[in-house]
């Protein structure tokens, strides 16, 4: 990874369990109830100290989740301001954002929390709607928009923070969904590098770190099967997961050979893009079939993305068991895609065990049977006395 080292750290306590700082869990508890052993956790300072010089301590945040004022200031919607009425039922509080953290009022008394506390850096997501409320450029830019973002980053920067810059954290203008189902068409790929095209040229004089696009895994599974996200997709879950991420990726290679040739010379950032993952373990160590499913388990969270940016095309896994459902990237997609980062941002949560499950056949298709996997959380024992 060029330049320093990069980290994005949300509050959800994981960061400790990510570094190894504890073990706890089912199979521990049961194992001391067996042996009648008392164990004590072993811990150890965790500080500044513990890290490498010039690591980057820093928040992050999204801003449909952040922003508010969303009909406010020229801002267009977004999926998720549709999203949020339209599926009441699918927010556990049936909030939305319209005001949300009211970062967009209150983002100055934020930066001086946050040099309070003393980070190093701030993420945050653009809001492609604020900027582009048409999300074309054609549709016309909005100038509070440009003034919201030009205040962040300067206040950010007066106040010895760097700001990290997300291009996409999933709030696609609404327009360009009506217009051609956003990002289930290829489409969307010359649409997203003329959004990113216009950021780089307002605002990458300050922004050293860009990143294209925030936990892409994330958007596609939740939004094209589950349906728990924005636009709550989910009865063509065994193509439409694949066709959004096969556009995601292109949209991140666009963008990001955009900035290299346009842009990177003169401005002297880097680019990549933040990916999310769990690690899988075999749910029975000894069974080669379930070792299997652990390595296919990362092709299908992982590598789904990785894999093409790092070797321009998909898995081998994926590619036998989705088969025809998994688009293809042409010679020349390929080759952009492959190497288009400076950096690679993981954002890592848990660990599952994986299982080897077969599809039977005539079984209905879909991305969750497709890894011939099941995940679980839990390791159950079988104590014999």
């Amino acid at each position: 990874m060029a330049g320093s080292p990069f980290v994005s750290v949300f509050l959800f306590g994981y960061l400790a369990a990510a570094a190894g700082l504890f073990i706890t869990g089912n199979a521990e508890a049961a194992a001391a109830a067996a042996d009648g052993v008392h164990r004590q956790h072993i811990t150890s300072s965790f500080n500044r100290s513990s890290f490498p010089k010039g690591f980057i301590f820093g928040a992050g945040s999204a801003a449909y989740q952040s922003e508010g004022a969303a009909h406010m200031d020229g801002r267009g919607a977004s999926v998720w301001d549709n999203f949020t009425r339209e599926h009441r039922d699918k927010i556990w509080d049936h909030s939305n954002g319209d005001v949300a953290d009211d970062f967009y009022h209150r983002y100055a008394e934020d930066i001086k929390l946050m040099k309070k506390m003393g980070l190093d850096s701030f993420r945050f997501s653009i809001s492609w709607p604020r900027l582009l409320p048409k999300g074309k450029l054609s549709g016309g830019v909005n100038p509070l928009g440009v003034k919201f973002y030009n205040r962040l980053i300067d206040d950010l920067l007066v106040n010895g923070i760097k700001p990290f810059v997300t291009l996409f954290h999933w709030d696609l203008p609404q327009a360009l969904e009506d217009e051609y189902s956003g990002f289930l068409s290829s489409k969307v790929v010359d649409d997203f590098r003329d959004y990113a095209d216009l950021s780089f040229k307002l605002f990458g004089d300050r922004v050293k770190k860009w990143c294209t696009l925030n936990e892409p895994y994330s958007y596609s599974i939740n939004g094209y099967n589950g349906g728990s996200f924005a636009p709550g997709h989910c009865s063509r879950s065994a193509t439409e997961p694949y066709t959004v991420a096969h556009n995601l990726l292109l949209s991140h290679a666009a963008a990001v050979r955009l900035y290299k040739s346009k842009y990177q010379p003169t401005q002297k950032g880097e680019i990549g893009v933040t990916i999310v993952t769990n690690w899988f373990v075999p749910k029975s160590p000894k069974s080669a079939a379930d070792k299997e499913a652990a390595g296919r388990a990362i092709d299908f969270f992982f590598g789904w993305y990785v894999s093409p940016i790092t070797y321009g095309e998909y898995p081998a896994s994926m590619r036998r068991l989705v088969g025809d459902r998994l688009p293809k990237f042409t010679p020349e997609q390929s080759r952009m895609l492959r190497g288009s980062l400076d950096f690679l941002g993981v954002n890592y949560y848990t660990t599952n065990f994986a299982a080897h499950n077969p599809v039977l056949h005539g079984a209905n298709t879909s991305y969750n049977a497709d890894s011939q996997t099941i995940l679980t959380s839990t390791y159950t024992y079988l104590l014999h006395i």
